[in-house]
This record gives structure tokens, sequence and C-alpha cells, in this order.
């Protein structure tokens, strides 16, 4: 079981395959960039389940902060070229600096902001690969991703303009069917 932000950084560094995927997206350069979400989440939620296999991603989310081009057909060039390197990933590429657009929500300052913006706290979760070294960015901590809990971030919590948000995506993930020990406080809802 993990119990610190040190204990997931060791499971990421001792899963092969999540240091090829972190070595990969490494070699494009891309600038304030993480492999976020599920990536970590559920790397995290397979170790506390004590699961023996991944459970599939649905992609790799890699995120980052150009604000000098936020043509989305970049972001698909940076795709394909991950495709290249790794065909069997399936990488997801954004670019922050556009996505408060596309989330109708007010402009993120970087990658950090944009990753503290995701609906819920255990989600809201990258890690990167800088000259052999992991680093993890948890804008909320990483206690309710290490106990299995959903709860929304500031952003989206109760009586916010984003909160059905939040409630909507939680039921249509229902991460408990993959994590039964996946719960939310009641008030959350």
């Amino acid at each position: 079981m993990l119990k610190t932000e040190a204990d997931i950084l060791e499971a990421i560094r001792q899963d092969k395959w999540m240091m090829k995927v972190l070595c990969t997206e490494a070699i494009l350069g891309l600038p304030d960039s993480y492999i976020s979400a599920g990536f970590v989440r559920s790397k995290v939620w397979d170790i506390q389940h004590r699961y023996k296999n991944r459970m599939p991603l649905a992609d790799v989310d890699v995120v980052y902060f150009d604000a000098s081009d936020i043509d989305e057909a970049t972001e698909k060039m940076h795709e394909n070229a991950l495709r290249n390197m790794m065909p069997a990933v399936p990488w997801s590429v954004k670019n922050q600096a556009r996505m408060h657009k596309v989330n109708r929500m007010p402009a993120f300052r970087d990658t950090e902001h944009a990753i503290a913006c995701y609906p819920e706290t255990a989600t809201s979760i990258g890690v990167k690969l800088i000259a052999g070294k992991l680093y993890l960015l948890s804008p909320h901590g990483v206690a309710d991703l290490l106990a299995c809990r959903l709860a929304p971030t500031p952003l989206y919590v109760k009586g916010t303009d984003y909160h059905s948000i939040f409630v909507k995506r939680v039921k249509q993930k229902n991460w408990q069917r993959q994590w039964p020990l996946v719960h939310m406080e009641v008030d959350a809802l």
C-alpha cells in the first residue's frame, strides 16, 4: 500500500512501462509539460487495490503550456510524434494555454494552474521526467488519491457554477466499477 508522495514516485520509478512512456514524452521537450490525470491516478488505485495487472487507460494525457502557439493542429502533431515512437499508447496531447476556452473557464496561468482546475482532487495530479528525475505535481496534495476518495477540487465544490460537471463526471466515469474501494463523501454530491 502506498502512503506518501515518495511512495507514489517510487511505484512509478519501478514501473518499466510508465518510465518508458515518461521518457518518450520527455523527448518532445514540450514547455511546462506533465503526464497527468489517469496515468498517475490509475497506477495508485491499482496498487491500493492490490491489482497485479494494470487497468486499461482510455488515454495518456500529456498536458503542456505554450501561449505562443494555441493551434489545435500543433497538439495533433505532437500526438502523432508520440504515436510514431510508442504506437500502442493512447496519447492525448493538450495545450493548457487554450483549454480554458474549450472548457468555458477563466484562462489558466500555467500547467499547474490547469491541473489544479481538474474536477477531482485524485485526478488533479501530474508527473514528469527531467534528466532522469521524476517530479510529481499535486496541487491539492495526495491524501485523497491515496485514500481512493473522490472529492471535488475547489472550483467544483457544491454551490459553485461547476459543481454539476463534477457530479456528472463522477457518475459517467463510474470508477467504483473498476476500483471498488473508491468512495465519495455524501456531501460532495
